[in-house]
């Protein structure tokens, strides 16, 4: 019997064999899980035998010189609908099938309420000093500094879609005004969630609280250098639940250190994990989590079992949501 094997990595929390029926595979279907992140110098050499890789999406870059080196590779599967860190136009064109999960016309947008409250977790531990006073009692002390009040504040999204748009119903609801900025928004668009469209300066100049909600592409990644973050108000903070590059890391580690901004709440960097000791793990007034957006356990268990689904179809001769190379890289 032929043995299809399969390789699920980025498992960071183990929980991906226990959140699909992945024993409901057709005989001679080999499961792997890979819990730890594999390094880029190894992962040719670790993946080259299997046939059918499983990945948590954009914890694990797959550019062509690495697939290049996986010659079993027959079918590529991507939690979401869209992966950055893949070649998907590369493997198109070597004929290997990549499909995606959460993708079904009309479905909601997978993430979104999850990755929503992270953001609200991150202004609230920022701008109240959460994780500062909580260190500072435990340390014996009282009362350090003075919290932040987000009614009468401006929240400015750059991005208004699903995400962006999730935001405003807790602003409104803490009393904040709501701006909205980024290359293709329409009046029409933000009107109709209860946001005002400005222009990316009037986006900067006047955000007390600047969270990040945009799709990482060529045209966003480095979107926020060293001068635009310097339109903002030294009190601001910066709040980033999208992708690590939109904001130039150098210039945002700068301006906090320098304390051109106040703050800044982080769930996304240049690089995941972020590795022990990196400069933002020294800097008191930022909170940071480990890309804890999508994470929760009605999100995981859905794009396990639709991984699953994906395999099952495949190996049926009827793959199902494949995924275009236009929604590959970029």
């Amino acid at each position: 019997m032929d043995v299809t094997t399969v390789a699920v990595l980025d498992d960071y929390q183990g929980r991906a064999r226990e959140y699909a029926d992945w024993a409901s595979l057709e005989p001679g279907v080999e499961v792997e899980f890979f819990r730890e992140p594999i390094s880029p110098d190894a992962l040719a050499l670790t993946l080259a035998e299997f046939d059918v890789l499983v990945l948590m999406r954009e914890r694990t870059a797959f550019p062509r010189s690495v697939l290049e080196a996986l010659p079993n590779l027959k079918l590529l599967v991507t939690t979401g609908m869209r992966n950055a860190s893949v070649d998907v136009g590369y493997l198109r064109e070597r004929g290997v099938t990549v499909c995606g999960t959460g993708g079904t016309a009309g479905a909601a947008a997978p993430g979104v309420p999850s990755t929503a409250e992270v953001a609200w977790a991150l202004i609230l531990a920022v701008c109240k000093r959460v994780t500062i006073e909580d260190r500072a009692i435990r340390s014996g002390h009282w009362q350090l500094g003075m919290p932040v009040s987000l009614a009468g504040a401006t929240l400015g999204l750059a991005g208004l879609g699903n995400l962006g748009a999730a935001m405003v119903g807790p602003a409104r609801a803490f009393g904040m005004d709501v701006t909205a900025w980024s290359q293709n928004l329409t009046e029409e668009r933000a009107a109709a969630v209860g946001a005002r469209r400005v222009s990316k300066a009037e986006l900067l100049s006047g955000a007390d609280v600047l969270s990040i909600h945009l799709v990482l592409s060529d045209r966003t990644r480095g979107l926020f250098q060293a001068a635009d973050l310097a339109l903002m108000k030294s009190t601001a903070v910066v709040i980033n639940t999208s992708r690590g590059p939109i904001i130039d890391q150098r210039a945002l580690v700068d301006a906090v250190r320098n304390r051109t901004i106040a703050g800044a709440g982080l769930d996304v960097y240049d690089e995941e994990p972020l590795p022990a000791g990196h400069e933002l793990t020294a800097l008191e007034n930022v909170v940071l989590l480990p890309h804890l957006g999508y994470v929760s356990e009605p999100g995981l268990r859905n794009m396990y079992r639709e991984a699953v689904e994906d395999i099952a179809a495949f190996l049926a001769g009827a793959p199902i949501r494949t995924v275009s190379p236009a929604r590959g890289p970029g």
